[in-house]
């Protein structure tokens, strides 16, 4: 199996382990100087099965140190065939993690709450051994994915949930003490309806809630959308302000305008920073994923916040700007028609920042074969006020899926946009408005990216591009023989 960084498609500055499959982040907690992130992990293959919680820390984001295994299934337990999502909070001297126990012999949809503590830093956790929830509330047809926060001097969870009447829900709990917890109804409920005037829909059941408090304006709830049959979908926000123990929102809005993002979980940063990582699935067939040895990456942290106008805001936290390395592109010019301008070339793995001002549709084309037929497009679409992202293109490889996404992009100003590409994920960032776009590429030239800007006929369009080498993350060789490895640095 190709676990190494020589894998055209495995990600250097996004954060996993060397080999295997993962998903969601877990466990987001910062404690001791330290910033943990978990995920669900198989330690045993590149496919979803056998789940436990791998486990990173950092001081600094940038520098990664693999910690044992968090959470593994006890076969006699009350968490025997996996350790599903959920979160960690500090306590004190301790870390508690609370999450969805799965058992075969129960329903897939049942997956109550239990925990497990650590007294070391996350070197160990000792799981409780029982629910702290045993029963689902009436008329709850899906149930999992708890997050815990403090509240003054208490403690509160939400619990991802599908309620009998139709409608998906965060259900509210609280507790004094972390261990008895009494359950309030619903925080947030709802039919299904539209996202931000997409064709998109909520969901008949929400997983991996997720809370962002009020500061002086409106908060956040996340969730992530779920569907009988299809499963997994997107990543919504309800922005508003809790009343009495329950969420007012108005409609629902991307939290994340691409197809390769789910599951995404907060972590309570110093200086009252809320950071925010997600779930990049793999956009390929499984079998391509299985022969290269692992499926799944954990997007860029982000810092998110709600603007005073209810604006749900994302940008990559500012130490990421540590990574960049050559200063390969620095383009300033215009198009002036349809023969597109040469702006250089880039490796693998960059960080670039672009200001476009186009008279009509007009972009960026990314280029990855000599002969032209592989590229990536990020245009401008001013009759639509919309960024639009066609990846239909980006691969020669039948195997990797195609489509082409959009967000809005207001017309009649310049766009700023922030895009950082590491190997087969993508991360849009439009700055003008706070909005991000995930998706997952899998191009098969093998040299440099080249980059071009290109207008339609008749069509002007300005622009300021750089970009860098993006440097990989520093992964510290593991501290106990019960680590994952680090993987090789290029």
């Amino acid at each position: 199996m190709s676990t190494t960084p020589r894998d055209p498609h495995r990600p250097v500055a996004h954060l996993r382990p060397p080999r295997n499959w993962i998903n969601d982040p877990n466990g987001l907690v910062f404690h001791d100087g330290h910033y943990h992130v978990c995920y669900q992990y198989n330690p045993s293959g590149a496919t979803h099965a056998n789940m436990h919680w791998g486990h990173f820390r950092s001081p600094d984001l940038l520098t990664w140190e693999p910690l044992p295994i968090a959470l593994s299934p006890n076969p006699d337990g009350v968490d025997a065939d996996g350790c599903f999502s959920g979160n960690a909070v500090s306590d004190g001297d301790r870390l508690v993690a609370f999450y969805s126990a799965h058992r075969e012999d129960r329903s897939f949809q049942h997956q109550p709450v239990t925990c497990a503590v650590s007294h070391d830093g996350g070197n160990s956790f000792s799981p409780c051994g029982e629910l702290l929830i045993p029963e689902l509330p009436e008329g709850c047809t899906m149930y999992r994915d708890p997050y815990v926060w403090q509240d003054g001097e208490g403690w509160r969870m939400l619990v991802g949930a599908a309620l009998a009447d139709g409608r998906a829900a965060a259900l509210l709990y609280d507790s004094p003490d972390l261990e008895n917890w009494t359950y309030r109804g619903p925080f947030a409920a709802r039919r299904p309806e539209p996202i931000g005037g997409t064709d998109l829909f909520t969901g008949e059941g929400w997983e991996c809630p997720q809370y962002l408090p009020a500061a002086d304006g409106p908060g956040a709830l996340l969730f992530s959308t779920w569907t009988e049959p299809t499963g997994p979908q997107r990543v919504a926000a309800l922005i508003g302000e809790e009343h009495a123990g329950h969420f007012e929102a108005g409609p629902a809005v991307l939290a994340d305008h691409g197809p390769d993002c789910y599951a995404p979980a907060l972590l309570r940063a110093p200086g009252d920073r809320w950071l925010l990582w997600g779930w990049s699935w793999e956009a390929r067939d499984e079998a391509w994923a299985v022969a290269d040895g692992w499926a799944g990456v954990l997007t860029l942290p982000r810092e998110i916040h709600v603007d005073g106008d209810g604006t749900l805001r994302q940008q990559p936290v500012t130490e990421l700007l540590a990574l960049r390395g050559e200063h390969t592109i620095h383009a300033e010019g215009a198009t002036h028609g349809p023969q597109p301008v040469d702006l250089g070339s880039v490796g693998r793995a960059f960080d670039l920042t672009a200001r476009l001002e186009p008279s009509g549709n007009a972009g960026l084309r990314l280029l990855t074969t000599l002969d032209g037929l592989e590229y990536l497009d990020i245009r401008v679409d001013t009759d639509a006020g919309e960024l639009v992202v066609d990846r239909d293109h980006a691969s020669l490889d039948s195997r990797a899926r195609g489509g082409s996404y959009r967000m809005p992009c207001p017309s009649g100003q310049p766009v700023d946009l922030r895009v950082v590409v590491d190997h087969s994920i993508v991360e849009i960032f439009l700055i003008t408005t706070g909005q991000v776009l995930t998706l997952r590429c899998y191009p098969t030239g093998q040299g440099p990216w080249r980059l071009e800007a290109r207008s339609a006929p008749g069509t002007r369009l300005g622009f300021a591009v750089d970009a860098w080498e993006l440097h990989p993350l520093v992964i510290k060789e593991p501290s106990t023989g019960t680590a994952e490895p680090a993987p090789t640095s290029p």
